[in-house]
């Protein structure tokens, strides 16, 4: 996971932001589908 996902996802805990927890959870979820379907190079 990339350092400013991390940082933005312990923002959103410590603040207790359920709004940005789930949108960063969702983007970070999309990020590893579309990893995953990549072909290899």
């Amino acid at each position: 996971m990339p350092q400013w996902m991390r940082k933005q996802l312990q923002r959103a805990f410590f603040g207790k932001d359920v709004r940005q927890i789930r949108l960063l959870n969702s983007c970070w979820f999309l990020y590893l589908e579309k990893q995953s379907s990549r072909p290899e190079e």
